[in-house]
C-alpha cells in the first residue's frame, strides 16, 4: 500500500491534486449541490417581473416543495418523449459510428503514411468544425427540394424529394447522420491508434494460422481494443445525451414537427426559457438534470460491469 514517508512527499502530493481537487469542488461539486437544492424549490417568482434570476435572489420567493418537481416531471409527456427521442439518437450513432469507425481504421492501417493522413484529416474535419457551423451546413444538405441529398441521390433514382427536417419519419434520423458525420472521424483516429499499438508479432501468427477477419475480430482485434470500444461508446453516449448545438441550430430548438426530433437537452432548455414553456421554470429543469443523472449512471456502470466479467471470464 502506497504511504507518504515525508513531509515532502505530503506536501508533493497537496500541491498535485490540491488544483484539481479545488476546480472540481468549485465547478462539479457545489453546482450539483445548488441544483439538488433548485429542484426542490417552487418556481416562486412573479411573471410580471422582468428577470426571474432576480426573484431568486428575493428572500421568501421560492420555497421548497419537496419532490413536487420530480412528480409533474413522471407526469410529463414531453419530458419521457425527449427521453426516449435521446436513447434512440444515442443508439443509431452506436450502431452506425462503432461499426463504421473500426471498418475505416483497418482500411487506413493498410495505406502509405501520406495517404493515411489526407484522408485521416478530411475525415476529422466536421468533428473539429464548430458545431454550429457544421449544423448550417447539414441544413442545407438536407433543406427541401434543394437540399443536396435530395437533388445528388434522392430525385436522381426516381424518387419522390423528402423533406428531411418536415417529415417527422426522417426528422430523428437526420439528426442521427449528423451525429455520423460529426463523430465517425475523431472515432476513426482512436481505434487507428489502437490498431498501431498491437504488436507486430500477434499479426505475424495471425497470417500464419491462416485466420480469416471474423477469426482476426474475435482472436487479434477484440482482445486487444475491447476497452477502446468501450471508451468510444461512453463518450458517444454522454456526448448524445448532452447534445444540445447541433439540434438547436437545426430545428430552432422546437424539437420538430410532433417532437420528433426533441432531444433530452432541448426540452431541458425550453423549460429553463422561454423556448418552449414561455416562462423561466429553473427548478424543474434542475429536477430533470438531477433525475436523469442516477438513470445515466446505471447505463454506464451496467456497461462497464459487462465488460469487466467479459475479461474476467
Amino acid at each position: 500500500m502506497f504511504q507518504l514517508e515525508s513531509k515532502r512527499d505530503r506536501l508533493s502530493l497537496i500541491c498535485l491534486l490540491g488544483p484539481f481537487l479545488g476546480l472540481w469542488i468549485a465547478f462539479w461539486m457545489i453546482p450539483s449541490l445548488v441544483g439538488i437544492d433548485l429542484s426542490l424549490r417552487d418556481a416562486g417568482f412573479d411573471s410580471s417581473k422582468e428577470s426571474a434570476l432576480f426573484s431568486f435572489t428575493q428572500t421568501g420567493n421560492s420555497s421548497y416543495i419537496g419532490i413536487g418537481n420530480y412528480l409533474s416531471l413522471l407526469d410529463d409527456r414531453k419530458f419521457w418523449k425527449s427521453l426516449l427521442n435521446s436513447s434512440l439518437y444515442i443508439s443509431g450513432s452506436l450502431l452506425i459510428i462503432l461499426p463504421l469507425s473500426f471498418v475505416l481504421a483497418i482500411c487506413l492501417r493498410d495505406l502509405g503514411r501520406r495517404m493515411q493522413a489526407i484522408l485521416l484529416f478530411c475525415l476529422m474535419i466536421p468533428g473539429l468544425a464548430m458545431p454550429s457551423v457544421l449544423s448550417n451546413l447539414f441544413y442545407l444538405f438536407f433543406h427541401g427540394r434543394e437540399g443536396v441529398l435530395n437533388q445528388l441521390l434522392i430525385i436522381p433514382l426516381g424518387f419522390d424529394p423528402i423533406h428531411w427536417m418536415m417529415d417527422p419519419n426522417f426528422i430523428l434520423l437526420s439528426m442521427i447522420l449528423q451525429c455520423v458525420w460529426r463523430w465517425t472521424g475523431i472515432v476513426t483516429l482512436y481505434f487507428l491508434c489502437g490498431l498501431s499499438g498491437i504488436p507486430n508479432w500477434q499479426y505475424e501468427v495471425v497470417k500464419m494460422e491462416g485466420l480469416g477477419t471474423i477469426s482476426k475480430f474475435r482472436y487479434l482485434w477484440f482482445p486487444n481494443l475491447g476497452n477502446l470500444f468501450l471508451f468510444a461508446a461512453v463518450f458517444l453516449t454522454v456526448e448524445g445525451l448532452a447534445s444540445f448545438s447541433g439540434a438547436y441550430v437545426m430545428l430552432g430548438g422546437s424539437g420538430g414537427i410532433l417532437d420528433s426530433g426533441l432531444l433530452f437537452v432541448t426540452y431541458l432548455y425550453q423549460v429553463a426559457f422561454p423556448g418552449g414553456s414561455g416562462r423561466f421554470d429553473f427548478p424543474t429543469a434542475a429536477a430533470m438534470s438531477v433525475l436523469v443523472v442516477p438513470l445515466v449512471a446505471l447505463v454506464l456502470f451496467w456497461i462497464l460491469r459487462i465488460r469487466r466479467s467479459d475479461s474476467v471470464e
